[in-house]
């Protein structure tokens, strides 16, 4: 009964934000078609749908959208990596832990989007600058996380294991690392989003390629319904990578 009135409540979930959808594109073609909202500026529903239609047909968004994908994948796994690690080591010290953790916090405050000018002095208008961007900022979730999940792993529990004759690798394996994992994994969720965003948003501010500045030039053209369809194609892409890592997060948690 528990698990139907659960399964129950999620179907309903749904059926609310799938209303609310449609209701929002509903008040979008009334407003494009009925109540003289300018289509230069908000073009219709409809055209908006053909030329997302075309833009999937042609295949035009595979160039912009590969460089997007390389931006992404190369800058998440090294804020992966690098955050994982440095998180971990960070965590085995109760001073370390005192010291980076309201420190990293701090930094994780600043808008470093600000920073993306001085980004691309270094680097350039090319990959590496949006690379080194989405490193950056999807770097200090990871690492807080980490540092949040192995330092508040019971203590009784690595005191139980030590004194069972546990190696470092045996603790680690079954004591340290489930314990911290769900904590890792929303943080890796985070990161995940963030990292995104801001390869998104940074192409779209200076860049020589990808689907940011794709969706840029065409509205300098003002080419306002393939905009749109383009926006549509990101937002459709981020809510499918959003629910497949939600997904894989649930798992992670359950195995936990």
């Amino acid at each position: 009964m528990a698990r139907r009135g659960g399964r129950t409540g999620q179907l309903a979930s749904r059926a609310v934000q799938i209303g609310f959808l449609l209701a929002l594109l509903l008040l979008w073609y009334l407003a494009t078609t009925f109540w003289g909202v300018n289509r230069l500026l908000l073009p219709n529903p409809v055209e908006v749908w053909e030329q997302f239609v075309d833009v999937l047909r042609t295949g035009n968004y595979l160039p912009d959208l590969r460089v997007t994908a390389t931006e992404f994948v190369v800058a998440f796994f090294l804020s992966t990596t690098t955050g994982t690690v440095i998180g971990y080591f960070v965590s085995r010290s109760r001073f370390w832990t005192r010291v980076f953790e309201p420190l990293l916090a701090g930094i994780f405050s600043i808008p470093i989007i600000l920073f993306l000018p001085l980004y691309v002095l270094f680097f350039g208008l090319g990959l590496e600058s949006k690379i080194a961007l989405g490193t950056t900022i999807s770097f200090f979730p990871v690492v807080l996380a980490t540092i949040a999940g192995f330092s508040n792993v019971d203590r009784t529990l690595i005191t139980a294991a030590r004194s069972m004759g546990a190696s470092d690798y045996l603790l680690f394996r079954y004591v340290l690392l489930p314990g911290a994992l769900p904590v890792i994994l929303g943080g890796l969720r985070i990161g995940f989003t963030i990292c995104l965003l801001s390869i998104l948003g940074s192409e779209t501010i200076a860049s020589l390629a990808g689907l940011g500045h794709h969706i840029v030039e065409l509205a300098e053209n003002m080419e306002m319904p393939r905009m749109f369809a383009y926006i549509t194609f990101v937002v459709v892409m981020v809510a499918l990578l959003n629910a497949v890592v939600s997904h894989l997060e649930a798992r992670g948690r359950r195995r936990g």
